[in-house]
Formats: C-alpha cells, sequence, structure tokens
C-alpha cells in the first residue's frame, strides 16, 4: 500500500472509533441533564459497552500493525505525522489497560456518580464512601497497569496533561503558596468590598436569558451548541459542530450562573475552533486540560470579571434586572464580582483563594492514590485543610468534600490543571495585550474578534500537535511563568482595594 492508502485507512479507522465514543458521550451528556432516574442502571451497561467496543476496536493488532507501518514511512507531511505520533502514543498506553478492565472502570463509574448524586441530596458522605472506594483501588490498578517513576500518582495525571508529574506540580504549589498569602494579607488588612448586590433575588428565567445572551456575545455559535442545566457545570463536544454546555441557577446567587456559563463558554469556544477537517484525529482534539482550562480561565476571569468587559454588558445586566442594579455603579459592581474572600465552594471562590481548593483537592487525591490516607479520612481531612488553608468551617459534607462531580466521574490527576490553566491564561492573556495594547478597549465596545482570531491561531487550530509547555512556547515565546499570574492579580486587587 502506499503512504496515502495507508493514512486513508488510518483516518478512517479513527473517525469510527471516534463515532463510538461520541456516541458514548451523547448518553453521558443525557445522563447529567434528562435521563429520568429509573433509567440509570441500563444507561451504565449501555455507556460500558460503547467503551469496552471502542477500547477493544482502538487497541486490537490491526491498529497496532497500521500506526507502526505509517511510522516508518517517510512521505507523510507534518499534520499527518503529528497525527501518527500521537495516536501510537494513546495506543502503547491503552494496550496496557484490558477491555473487561475498560468496561469495569465505566460500570464503576455509573455507579459513583449515581451514588455521588444521591449523597449530595441526603447530604451524606457515608452514601458516596463505598463506591467511591472501589473507585480508587481501580484507579490504583490502573496507575500499576500503565507504569510510572516515583509516584503512581504520575501515571493518573498524564491522562490530562502529558508529562505533568507530582515533583512538578508539587514546585509550582510551593512557589505559588507564598506569594498569594502576600497578596491576601495585604487585601485583608484593606476595608472589604460589598457584594451583597450578587445576593438578591434573580428571577431563573432572568437568568437564565442573561446568561444565554452572555454567550451569544462571547461569540458561542448555537448553530453548533447548545446550553442546559446539570447538577455541575460541565462542557462536552461530539464534534465541532456540537458542542454542549450546562450551567446551574440559583436565585439568591447571581454570580453562580453568570460566571458558570462564561467559564463554560471558554471551554465551548475551544471546542468549536477545533479544527473540522481532523475529526477523530488527535490534531482535531485539545492539546490538555491544563490548556482546556486556560481557555476557560481567560474568558472567565481575564476578561469576564474584567472592567472592560462590563462596559459592554453591564446596560445589558440594567435592563433585565432594572430593580435589583438600582442605584448600582458599573465601579461598584466591577469590584464586587472582584471581592476575595474565603469561601467554601471552589466554582463560586474569587481567583486568589480559588487555588486553595484546589491545592486540597491535589493533596487527598495524592495520598488516595498511595494510600497514606483511606476513603473513610476524607471529610475529617478536607475539613481540616480548610480550616488550615482558608480559615472556614465546614458546615456539612454537601458544602464540602462532596461538592465536586470529579471523583465521583473517575477523574483522579485533573485538578492541579485548573491552577496550571490559570497561569496559562495569565499568560496567554498577556500575550494578547502585548500584541493588540487596544484589546481592552475593543472589548469595552463588544468587540472580541481580537481575542477570538488570537485564540483560534494561536490555541484552537493546533489541536494536539504540541504539549501544553510547547503551545505555551509557541504561543508566547515562552515556558510557563507563574509571575505572569502574580503580576496579573496584583496589579489588578491592589487597584480594587486600594480604591
Amino acid at each position: 500500500m502506499t503512504s496515502a492508502e495507508l493514512y486513508t485507512a488510518y483516518k478512517t479507522k479513527m473517525q469510527k472509533i471516534a463515532d463510538v465514543k461520541y456516541a458514548s458521550a451523547v448518553l453521558q451528556w443525557d445522563q447529567e441533564t434528562y435521563l429520568p432516574p429509573k433509567g440509570n442502571d441500563f444507561r451504565g451497561r449501555q455507556i460500558a459497552t460503547l467503551s469496552e467496543i471502542a477500547h477493544q476496536q482502538f487497541t486490537d493488532q490491526k491498529t497496532g500493525d497500521l500506526l507502526n507501518a505509517l511510522t516508518e514511512r517517510d512521505d507523510l507531511n507534518l499534520l499527518e505525522k503529528r497525527n501518527v505520533e500521537r495516536s501510537l502514543e494513546d495506543y502503547t498506553r491503552n494496550k496496557k489497560l484490558t477491555s473487561d478492565f475498560v468496561r469495569k472502570m465505566s460500570e464503576t463509574v455509573n455507579r459513583s456518580y449515581h451514588a455521588w448524586a444521591k449523597a449530595g441530596t441526603e447530604n451524606c458522605f457515608a452514601t458516596f464512601q463505598q463506591p467511591l472506594d472501589e473507585l480508587i483501588q481501580l484507579k490504583k490498578q490502573e496507575a500499576d497497569m500503565l507504569g510510572y517513576e516515583q509516584h503512581p500518582y504520575n501515571a493518573l495525571m498524564d491522562e490530562y496533561d502529558k508529562g505533568l508529574t507530582v515533583a512538578t506540580v508539587d514546585k509550582i504549589f510551593s512557589d505559588l503558596k507564598p506569594q498569594l498569602l502576600d497578596l491576601l494579607g495585604f487585601i485583608k488588612n484593606k476595608p472589604q468590598v460589598d457584594d451583597s448586590f450578587l445576593r438578591q433575588y434573580f428571577k431563573r428565567e432572568d437568568q437564565w436569558n442573561f446568561g444565554m445572551e452572555i454567550l451569544k456575545r462571547m461569540g458561542f455559535d448555537f448553530e453548533a451548541g447548545r446550553q442546559d442545566i446539570s447538577l455541575h457545570p460541565f462542557t462536552t463536544n461530539f464534534n465541532n459542530s456540537d458542542v454542549r454546555v450546562t450551567t446551574r441557577v440559583d436565585t439568591h446567587d447571581f454570580g453562580n450562573m453568570t460566571w458558570s456559563c462564561i467559564h463554560e463558554g471558554g471551554h465551548a469556544l475551544y471546542e468549536q475552533g477545533l479544527p473540522g477537517e481532523q475529526y477523530g484525529l488527535p490534531l482535531g482534539e485539545y492539546c490538555s486540560l491544563s490548556i482546556h482550562e486556560s481557555q476557560s480561565r481567560v474568558w472567565e476571569n481575564c476578561i469576564g470579571r474584567g472592567l472592560p468587559f462590563w462596559q459592554h454588558n453591564f446596560p445589558l445586566l440594567q435592563s433585565l434586572f432594572p430593580k435589583q442594579t438600582e442605584g448600582l455603579t458599573i465601579n461598584n459592581f466591577y469590584r464586587s464580582i472582584n471581592k476575595v474572600a474565603p469561601s467554601l465552594i471552589r466554582t463560586e471562590a474569587d481567583e486568589l483563594t480559588y487555588h486553595f481548593h484546589v491545592m486540597i483537592r491535589y493533596e487527598i487525591e495524592k495520598m488516595l492514590i498511595e494510600g497514606t490516607i483511606a476513603t473513610k479520612d476524607i471529610p475529617a481531612f478536607w475539613n481540616e485543610h480548610y480550616q488550615q488553608y482558608l480559615g472556614v468551617t465546614v458546615p456539612d459534607d454537601k458544602r464540602g468534600c462532596l461538592q465536586d462531580i470529579h471523583w465521583s466521574h473517575g477523574s483522579f490527576g485533573y485538578f492541579a490543571t485548573y491552577s496550571l490553566g490559570s497561569m496559562y491564561a495569565a499568560q496567554m492573556y498577556a500575550a494578547i495585550e502585548k500584541k493588540n495594547p487596544s484589546i481592552g478597549e475593543e472589548i469595552s465596545i463588544g468587540n472580541n474578534t481580537g481575542i477570538l482570531n488570537w485564540l483560534k491561531e494561536n490555541i484552537y487550530r493546533h489541536g494536539r500537535y504540541f504539549s501544553s509547555g510547547g503551545l505555551c512556547r509557541q504561543a508566547t515565546g515562552e515556558e510557563l511563568q507563574s509571575t505572569y499570574f502574580i503580576n496579573y492579580a496584583t496589579e489588578k486587587y491592589t487597584q480594587i482595594y486600594s480604591g
């Protein structure tokens, strides 16, 4: 066979596997949005079957033979060669997991998710403890099957950001923590910002309409996606022309829905911007979850909590909520949405204390996987460290260790990417401002073309061509530097708390 024929066979096979995976993803999206409760068990079976089929198709010997044959060809173009390289990396990793293990993991995740949802309703961690423990044992087994150096948690983090290690994250957090504490110490000695505006009564339907309009103004294409309600906001995609976001609405917390819409909208714009011609192939997929998170953070924080964004969108807020905004100036609104104060809920935390939420989860996950704490120890460890790191007392499990959905999905190795995403976002936004010093003025009149064009050119179109670090160098000219985030945060919050 010619190289062109081999590559066409590879592309056809990968796209068929993608069809199966995305069919499963549709079922998972439905599971968290519209599935009737009695459908849980059969849905778990359906998802497990599709996961097993996709794994079997990808890891069969014919796939390996095809990939190995393509690696020996010297006439592939750069994009074709990188697709094959990335697919071979994925094949090698997945080959280490048996189809039986993949099915068992999927079935356990399904039970775990529904136990987590029930535990939240009952406000009782004990309901979730046993299913979670079964899942953790499987994640330990997965780490052993995949293999690792130095720490078993490295094998799990590698799934979300290739090459990320405990040593790297420990150093990042040890450098970040004292600088955050210094900034928080400065803020603590200043008069606190009044954010009571955010906790008035906001009608559910009006909030929904506001969030939908904000997504449109960001550039989200509703011809290629939709928004729905779920217990925990998330983004999923089945191709770049079908991207789903979800949010949740609290009638007495305006910020809850607004910034989940902006956050998930950032994820969705990335998915909609990936090259459709690479469907099913690595270059049609996101770079890593650290980079994915950077896209949500650019929009949620650098833009969505910035004054220019609200210079354009504040009139919309006033028109939909005239009573709640009566007497509210845009400057006071800007300060209120950037209030810094320790809190219980990670997704509602400010830009600074947010990282301590991540650090606590990261430490728990590391210890669970290495076996130094047991599942039953989670609530006590969580509550102790929320008091130690944030100075807040956790009143119950629902607002404590049950608040995140990630563990119920088996997503161990994920949380550090949230903090890394914030650092990548600050560095990327600095690069955008350097290239276009008038970007703030453009955003203030509702023109997001400059932002979107930069992201399309420097992030979206590359798919998985680069590693996280390689993409950062390509986009910003430098390795990841936490100083960009610290400088951004220091300048922003010194101004807010000195005003």
